[in-house]
């Protein structure tokens, strides 16, 4: 793993697949650690931006820790979509016909 000084350089990819799921690699090695089985579901990665991460760096759901962990341990961090609260999956299966 390439570090500046405790900061880790990484780059950002969003699945066509999967509204806001992301993965997080090392930027100096880009995805060669990253299974074949997740690339698969995951898509065609795009690129969307590079980071310098620290371990102080909030992000919106996680820690520049966290994802340093996770890109030490696995070579990758994975991040997956929030959960849908359950009261909105019932617009859904509410009935779209009018009845007076």
């Amino acid at each position: 793993m390439t570090y500046f000084k405790g900061k880790l350089l990484c780059e950002v990819f969003k699945s066509p697949r999967k509204d806001e799921m992301y993965l997080f690699v090392d930027k100096t090695r880009g995805l060669a650690e990253v299974p074949e089985t997740l690339l698969e579901r995951f898509g065609e990665p795009v690129s969307t931006m590079s980071l310098l991460l620290n371990p102080e760096k909030r992000l919106a759901r996680t820690t520049g820790a966290d994802i340093m962990a996770a890109i030490e341990e696995k070579g990758y961090y994975l991040q997956l979509p929030p959960a849908k609260e359950e009261y909105l999956l019932d617009l859904y299966r509410a009935p779209t016909e009018a009845k007076y």
